[in-house]
């Protein structure tokens, strides 16, 4: 009797497991070329996700309520911008089309984390966060007013213009008060501490060394526009990467240099060997660059601090209006110069040379410095795709996709639980994916209204 009975009920879970319901989920992407720059995977599969999680990737196919045929497209991890200045709608969606899921203001940081999280929860079509700003904390410890934002309200602060909050070293006092300053937005949640150094000359090497300190008690990384480029000492740009590398050594903090294409110029192959070699005595450095020639800043900040000719090898017509595509002359710069608003100029001083390098190296991960008077604020990473993958074949598709998703993502991790589940595309990881095809155009043209893209 009792065997009968353990016949019939393993009899009957054979059945139920023969008919069972296929799995369902919320959306399948079917047959794409699936790309995980962590495990290596490139292979046409089917991606089953249930809520905001990939649930399953498949071999076999897949049922879901929604589907998108994926045939012919690469699906990848969505890639993670850890540099961006605009942060208003509109700016968020020439990310989306960008190919970005996240969108991170973590150079320059922002004045109060709270309200620009708050300004934006529930709004945006992709994923955001900030540092704390070294330069807000600066302007207020010389209890200076903060200029409005031209980036969006409660977003990045404009590089403070020439003055005492940019130029003068801080006391005892005012360190201590920057300090507090960092740790409250830090206490506040913010991801780390962005220090722009260039926009403070004023800051001394010991102030440095404790911004380093604070952002090491929090297990979080400074984020950091190194202090000068170019050749000419002191100010170079190898004098500036030994400063935050040799930082990072005394505290143990983690440091991550922005645009080393722009910071390093010509001599960005040295700078990039020292950063490999501090990676192989185990510093946690990291490094961006993104794929243009030209670069921007605010034409009334520090950046143009006397000498700026004579150390970055550029004169006024380097300088460039975006709106109008004024060249600029002496006088016309010297206007702006002296002017308090916040005036963005592009600056055509990085050889093609120095940025095809840079972007190839495999340290180096992609960031845009986004900002809508730049191109890069729209097709940073399309532009990757198209220069440096389809056109020059200087990388992999994987290679690629590693540099603007995994990357990254695995920088975060010192500074959130979440980044362990972005820039991949696994079971298990957040459905932040890109669809996009392997050969498609993004254009990015000058019009007499500015840059645009189709």
């Amino acid at each position: 009797m009792h065997r009968a009975a353990a016949l019939s009920l393993v009899a009957a879970c054979w059945l139920a497991a023969c008919t069972r319901t296929p799995e369902s989920f919320d959306l399948v992407l079917k047959s794409g070329r699936v790309v995980d720059p962590e495990t290596g995977l490139d292979a046409v599969r089917d991606v089953g996700i249930r809520g905001d999680t990939i649930a399953r990737i498949s071999l076999e196919p897949l049922a879901g309520s929604r589907t998108i045929d994926a045939r012919g497209l690469v699906v990848a991890p969505g890639f993670i911008d850890l540099h961006q200045h605009q942060h208003d709608p509109a700016s968020y969606r020439l990310k989306a089309f960008d190919g970005l899921t996240t969108a991170l203001e973590l150079e320059t940081g922002v004045p109060d984390v709270t309200r620009f999280i708050d300004a934006r929860r529930g709004k945006t079509v992709i994923h955001f966060g900030a540092t704390a700003s070294h330069e807000a904390a600066r302007v207020a410890a010389w209890d200076m007013p903060l200029l409005p934002s031209p980036m969006g309200p409660d977003a990045a602060i404009p590089d403070p213009p020439a003055g005492p909050s940019t130029n003068e070293p801080a006391t005892d006092e005012r360190l201590n008060r920057i300090l507090a300053l960092l740790r409250a937005q830090l206490d506040a949640g913010a991801l780390g501490v962005g220090v722009g150094l260039e926009y403070t000359p004023g800051a001394t090497r010991h102030e440095v060394v404790e911004v380093f300190r604070l952002a090491a008690t929090y297990g979080r990384p400074v984020f950091i526009h190194v202090r000068g480029a170019g050749r000419t000492e002191p100010g170079s740009s190898v004098e500036s990467i030994v400063e935050v590398v040799g930082a990072a050594a005394v505290t143990g903090a983690a440091v991550h240099i922005v645009h080393v294409n722009s910071s390093c110029l010509r001599d960005a192959p040295e700078c990039l060997a020292m950063i490999e070699g501090a990676r192989s005595r185990s510093l946690d450095v990291t490094v961006e660059a993104y794929p243009y020639g030209v670069g921007a800043t605010f034409v009334n900040s520090a950046f143009f601090n006397p000498g700026w000719r004579e150390r970055r090898g550029i004169d006024f017509n380097d300088l460039e209006l975006p709106e109008s595509g004024e060249r600029l002359t002496e006088e016309r710069f010297d206007t702006l110069h002296a002017s308090s608003n916040p005036q963005v100029v592009l600056i055509h001083n990085i050889p093609d040379e120095v940025v095809d390098s840079v972007i190839s190296h495999p340290l180096v991960m992609i960031a845009s410095d986004g900002m809508r008077e730049h191109p890069r604020g729209a097709a940073t990473f399309a532009r990757v795709l198209a220069r440096y993958v389809r056109a020059h074949k200087r990388l992999s598709l994987l290679e690629a996709v590693k540099k603007m998703s995994l990357l990254p993502a695995q920088r975060l991790e010192r500074a959130t639980g979440d980044a362990h589940r972005k820039g991949r595309l696994q079971e298990g990881a957040d459905a932040d994916i890109v669809v996009f095809t392997p050969c498609g155009r993004r254009h990015v043209t000058r019009g007499s209204g500015g840059y645009g893209t189709r």
